[in-house]
């Protein structure tokens, strides 16, 4: 596969799944001591990429749950965040300046702050009252985050019985996602074409736990890394306004999970080729994913999108001769 370290991306997402009883342990910890709520905190991608993670908590707990921007809680506070709160602050680099000083607000007002980094030694996971570390860099960080903040999400849901089982199920993550990532090569390589063609304007539309990664995709991989206009929209706001833009030669791309949100995604499929003869559907359901069954395949399906996704990226990067790494402003100029 085009620029894949096969055994690197397998150490790295086996080194998620391995996160398990350290995150257990912390949520078990602070649940003995009283666990009032939990906050997500995440700037940028790594925030985006919270949300599935928040919104299971939301959807099959009691435990009230937050997904807030860290700059907006520092300026505007956060009357929930206190003694008790949990905040699960996601920073691959560790040195994010919102996640910085969300530690420092979240401290005082008496959190405890669970970081997931990629390096030890960084400002976040030294700060952080737990440190969740395992090194990443951009083309694997999406999935091992999900599968970090789905445990998270798990321990605060679940018991240790059923914890283990996902965790049993998880062992078999790693090989499914590079088997996707095999099925999807070729499909990647002749999709990079449509972006390299389809410059001018790209529709993004998912929903449910699968939202995330559209959103994600759409901003911190085309925007960012490739400087490709796109539009991000939830499926369920697709007709409130945004079919409106969609017509001949518009790029509309469905990203499908398997939750139960999955018939909201195929209203927009349905839709889309009446209008515009441009419309990419990726379904996880396409891909063998062995050694899941039926429930761990929809919690996964964000890593699923995201892995596949990674090839498309790869290929796009190939086909525009334009570099993932090159950036105008991106930590490179103050501001």
């Amino acid at each position: 596969m085009l620029n894949l370290d096969e055994d690197r991306f397998l150490a790295i997402q086996s080194g998620a799944v391995a996160q398990a009883a350290p995150i257990r342990a912390a949520v078990r910890e602070l649940q003995t001591t009283g666990l009032r709520n939990v906050y997500f905190l995440g700037a940028g991608g790594a925030g985006i990429l919270m949300q599935p993670a928040a919104d299971l908590i939301t959807r099959e707990s009691t435990v009230p749950c937050f997904l807030a921007y860290p700059a907006e809680v520092v300026v505007q506070g956060a009357p929930n965040l206190g003694a008790g709160s949990l905040v699960v602050l996601p920073s691959l680099s560790g040195t994010t300046k919102e996640a910085v000083e969300i530690i420092d607000y979240a401290h005082a007002a008496g959190a405890k702050v669970l970081a997931m980094t990629g390096h030890a030694d960084s400002p976040v996971a030294q700060a952080a009252d737990y440190s969740i570390v395992n090194f990443a860099a951009d083309d694997t960080s999406s999935e091992s985050f999900y599968v970090q903040s789905l445990l998270l999400a798990k321990a605060v849901i679940s018991d240790d019985a059923d914890y283990d089982k996902l965790v049993l199920q998880l062992d078999a993550l790693p090989n499914a996602l590079l088997e996707a990532k095999r099925q999807f090569e070729p499909r990647a390589q002749e999709l990079s074409v449509h972006f390299a063609d389809h410059e001018n304007f790209h529709i993004f539309t998912s929903a449910g736990n699968t939202w995330a990664e559209a959103y994600y995709f759409a901003m911190c991989i085309l925007e960012e890394m490739q400087w490709i206009r796109t539009r991000p929209v939830h499926a369920s706001d697709f007709f409130h306004g945004t079919l409106e833009l969609v017509e001949k030669g518009v790029s509309v791309i469905a990203l499908k999970g398997e939750d139960a949100t999955r018939a909201v995604v195929e209203r927009v499929e349905a839709f889309a080729p009446q209008v515009t003869d441009s419309l990419v559907v990726i379904d996880t359901a396409e891909f063998a994913l062995d050694g899941l069954d039926a429930e761990t395949r929809a919690l996964v399906s964000p890593a699923v999108l995201a892995t596949v996704c990674e090839r498309l990226s790869v290929y796009i990067e190939h086909e525009r001769r334009h570099p993932l790494t090159v950036r105008r402003y991106y930590r490179r100029i103050a501001y």
